[in-house]
């Protein structure tokens, strides 16, 4: 049985309906995120996020995970009786028949101490339902490229990025607020917070918005023209196929550099925690939809906008395409500063970086900044 679930995990391609496939890997899923969802209720201080326990309707939770139970359960037992890929519908029941042990949804959370470390696993969880319900639907709805599967080449390596990204993020945070803190807190001027406070909430998101992408862009041109920090940023290049994955692909020391010099001038000007739960809101839908396999180019709202086709033509191996289009979020930055694709096609035709000299593999990839030899 675990040998073909490692054959499964390695594998590629369409799934096709009727053979117990598609219900099997719905139910194994669901039943991996009942088990960690069952651990995070054991151990609350350790793996969820404390920005994001303080807000939880712990009831609601409990209601979710055992109609998620009920509903893995149900699907692999049906798989099992139909004879359907039993090996995979039995590994699905025996971790729902392993939640259920461990206490299932009935798992009694007690106090706990704050400020312990922690690993994101509620985060994850939520951000991977979250992600695979809205995104995949988007992708299905208006598909760029139609014949791509869900489980497209090489899908495992971004996977393992989102993994390890998402379970990373109590360090990320500590690390990244650590980091501002000590480099830029000489420049924190109370009456230009006052001021940035004082705006009204849509003038304050915009400028958020603006300001952080300003830094984007800047940081996101020295990647690709500082061979140092190309060597970094080939990592995240090198995905040939792009979907909702294929954004997670990054270094972790890419992460905590970009994100230090994004947030450097958010903490500077001391925008309100409101505006920047908004920008949060609105950079982790961005950062997702942009690299999203669909068709959508918004009209003349494209030259203001990043958009999908924007951010596909920046992962292009197509000549036009080297070293343009910096911007995560508005367009113009790039057409102020000539750096915007100029093309009569649409669309690219291929993606990864030119010579495809990035190796496949989360490992491998953590290693690749410091082996190659260029």
């Amino acid at each position: 049985m675990l040998e073909k679930i490692h054959q499964l995990t390695r594998s590629h391609g369409e799934l096709r309906a009727g053979k117990g496939l598609v219900s099997g890997i719905v139910a194994l899923s669901l039943a991996i995120l009942c088990f960690l969802g069952v651990l995070a209720f054991h151990f609350p201080e350790y793996l969820t996020t404390p920005q994001l326990r303080r807000s939880y309707d712990v009831e609601l939770l409990r209601r979710v995970l055992y109609g998620a139970l009920v509903v893995a359960g149900a699907v692999a037992l049906f798989n099992i009786v139909l004879g359907r890929r039993r090996w995979l519908a039995t590994a699905a029941f025996v971790l729902v028949c392993l939640s259920v042990a461990l206490g299932g949804h009935k798992v009694p959370v007690n106090d706990f101490p704050d400020g312990t470390p922690y690993i994101g696993l509620d985060w994850f969880i939520l951000d991977l339902l979250g992600s695979t319900l809205i995104f995949i639907f988007i992708e299905k709805l208006f598909p760029l490229r139609k014949e791509q599967p869900v489980f497209r080449p090489a899908w495992q390596t971004d996977f393992q990025h989102f993994i390890v990204n998402h379970l990373l993020i109590g360090f990320m945070l500590l690390a990244v607020n650590l980091l501002v803190h000590r480099l830029f807190g000489w420049a924190v001027h109370g009456t230009l917070q006052d001021w940035v406070r004082g705006l009204d909430f849509w003038v304050a998101l915009f400028l958020i918005i603006l300001v952080a992408d300003l830094v984007q862009y800047a940081t996101h041109r020295a990647y690709h023209e500082v061979p140092l920090l190309w060597r970094l940023h080939a990592v995240h290049h090198s995905a040939k196929h792009m979907d909702w994955l294929a954004g997670s692909r990054q270094h972790v020391l890419e992460i905590l550099l970009t994100r230090t010099l994004v947030l450097a001038p958010i903490f500077v000007l001391g925008f309100s925690k409101e505006v920047i739960d908004a920008y949060i809101i609105v950079v982790g839908f961005q950062a997702v939809f942009n690299h999203a396999n669909v068709n959508v180019r918004l009209g003349p709202l494209r030259y203001l906008i990043v958009t999908p086709n924007f951010h596909h033509w920046h992962h292009s191996q197509d000549t036009e395409a080297i070293d343009r289009n910096y911007a995560a979020h508005f367009a113009f930055i790039d057409h102020l500063f000539g750096t915007a694709v100029q093309s009569p096609r649409e669309w690219p035709a291929r993606y990864g970086v030119q010579g495809d000299y990035v190796p496949e593999g989360l490992w491998a990839q953590m290693k690749f900044p410091f082996t190659w030899r260029g």
